[in-house]
């Protein structure tokens, strides 16, 4: 108990509440007398010794029960086939196995109500980066990422169809009804359990982040898991790691300007020299880069595609040409932007024409405006960059013409902010992803730079 009462207050100061000694003392010796039994009270006397100011109250009730909460949410156990009758459940088998195994395994965990153990979630936590989140702000986000590893838009939609399915073979309605009910209900505690770890893993982040954290730990963070004080501190960050890609590509340039040694060529050019090395010759010279890129600006990709664009403007120097794109639901060039005489005017150009809102990514669109009206700015000595999560909100995603893109281009590359394991529901990227010629991960900003280092380099 008292360990968990020192991650509260660690946690409380990492959200700006200010703690004095004293006053931690002060709450050890509040619970020492009321003690522990009555939950209420408990809270009530660290809140009491903890709190001096009323506008910090939120954060300590957002916290304390992520501290000291309640028994996970019960699902409805037990064998689903054994409240039913042996017709009933022969229909429930049948209407299953149209199913693939993965989403049949996972209907039967919400049929059977088995929630997700220790590990599972531990697993997950993993897989969408909720270890390094550190802003509460994110709980939902991160436990809708969870269930979208877990694929649950699919399961969604199966459990649709079984449903109807299971009408369409003789089962009763009132039956089915029952069903679904069990499933409705086993759906919301999974959630409900997700969102309770998400939340609690956030809060022990918290609790373990020493003070004034330094900017290595702020590199390996989410681009969605940081806060508004974390993003100024990455584009601060990203200028200064844009000098150190800059100097290092200029410097790999100008090694390569003559070319690699040329071993056969240069013993041929020195015959006449009675095979003493006079002459050096080199292979051909590597040039800099063409690019055209296309950045997906909307909300959920807004801002790691506004660090890739100050790559790219920084980065001006080492590339041949440079043609931008951005898009949300249709393309703008965004090339003119980079005329201007700073980053900051350039990038606030680009944000300020393509707001983010309301209205859906459509990259299919996207992709027909480009071959409308830019088709000729991609050449077979191109490279083809997508920055983007392939989520394209069920719309076409216009394969033929992205399949087109790539035939044109020298290569294609991708980069997501998402790992394979949670392309699905409205992600396109399993579609996409065979068109290109890598798929890099950039979900944060050290795998951003490297990603970038990557496309300059091959």
């Amino acid at each position: 108990m008292e360990s968990r009462i020192l991650q509260l207050i660690a946690a409380l100061r990492a959200s700006g509440v200010r703690i004095s000694l004293a006053e931690s003392a002060e709450a050890f010796s509040a619970v020492d007398l009321m003690g522990i039994q009555d939950r209420e009270q408990f809270r009530l006397s660290l809140r009491a010794t903890l709190i001096k100011d009323v506008r910090d109250i939120p954060v300590f009730e957002k916290l304390f029960p992520l501290f000291f909460g309640a028994a996970p949410p019960p699902l409805m156990g037990g064998n689903i086939s054994e409240q039913l009758t042996p017709e009933e459940a022969g229909l429930l088998a049948e209407a299953l196995r149209q199913f693939a195994q993965d989403l049949r395994e996972r209907m039967d965990r919400l049929l059977n109500g088995q929630p997700l153990t220790r590990e599972e979630l531990e697993q997950l936590a993993r897989m969408v980066g909720l270890n390094n989140t550190q802003d509460l702000r994110y709980q939902n986000w991160m436990a809708q990422r969870m269930m979208r590893a877990l694929a649950f838009p699919e399961v969604r939609e199966a459990l649709k169809e079984l449903m109807e399915q299971l009408a369409q073979l003789g089962m009763s309605r009132e039956r089915v009804e029952q069903v679904r009910e069990l499933i409705r209900q086993n759906l919301a505690g999974l959630e409900e359990q997700m969102q309770q770890f998400a939340g609690e893993r956030i809060a022990e982040n918290l609790s373990q982040q020493p003070p004034g954290e330094s900017t290595d730990s702020l590199l390996n963070r989410p681009f969605r898991a940081l806060s508004d004080a974390d993003k100024k501190a990455l584009q601060r960050e990203v200028r200064r790691l844009a000098a150190i890609l800059r100097t290092r590509i200029a410097l790999r340039q100008k090694r390569a300007k003559t070319g690699q040694l040329d071993p056969k060529a240069t013993i041929r050019a020195n015959l006449k020299h009675h095979g003493v090395p006079m002459e050096i010759r080199h292979k051909d010279r590597t040039r800099k880069p063409r690019i055209v890129v296309l950045c997906d600006i909307s909300t959920s990709m807004r801002f790691c595609s506004e660090l890739m664009l100050t790559f790219l403007y920084a980065l001006q120097g080492q590339v041949h040409k440079t043609y931008a794109f951005a898009f949300i639901d249709h393309l703008e060039s965004i090339s003119g932007d980079f005329e201007a005489t700073s980053a900051e005017e350039a990038i606030a150009s680009v944000l300020w024409r393509m707001p983010a809102g309301s209205y859906n990514t459509d990259l299919g669109w996207s992709l027909q405006n480009f071959v409308d009206s830019y088709l000729d700015t991609l050449t077979g000595q191109t490279t083809l960059l997508i920055v983007g999560d392939g989520r394209n909100n069920y719309n076409d995603p216009r394969l033929d013409l992205f399949s087109l893109l790539a035939r044109r281009a020298a290569r294609v590359i991708w980069f997501n902010p998402e790992p394979p394991a949670l392309w699905n529901g409205d992600s396109d990227m399993p579609r996409y992803a065979p068109l290109c010629n890598s798929v890099l991960k950039v979900g944060n900003l050290r795998e951003l730079a490297e990603a970038v280092d990557h496309l300059m380099t091959n």
